[in-house]
């Protein structure tokens, strides 16, 4: 079983994001909130081992058929998420640095 399928229960959880040049990344879901909200994930661009992680915030509305995420760049929105997301992982012995 890999470190993702472990974290994440053995669920295929992978959203795949569009970039502006057109090209598809593929990035795994370790785990989801909502904070004020907002739907925020934090993901990992590797399903093996050490990854580098993300932070994605939906910016789509209620009525959208579909969610639409975005990077979330602001430092103070990424210092706080980090914090909430290290609450939620504590437990399982996942550290975010």
């Amino acid at each position: 079983m890999s470190d993702l399928d472990e974290l994440t229960g053995g669920l295929e959880n992978s959203i795949t994001l569009t970039t502006e040049d057109g090209e598809e990344e593929t990035f795994y879901v370790l785990e989801e909130t909502v904070q004020n909200g907002r739907t925020y994930l934090l993901v990992s661009d590797s399903r093996e081992g050490d990854g580098e992680c993300f932070l994605l915030r939906d910016k789509s509305n209620p009525e959208d058929a579909e969610a639409s995420f975005e990077f979330v760049d602001d430092d103070g929105e990424l210092e706080y998420m980090a914090r909430v997301f290290q609450e939620l992982l504590r437990d399982l012995g996942v550290e975010i640095e």
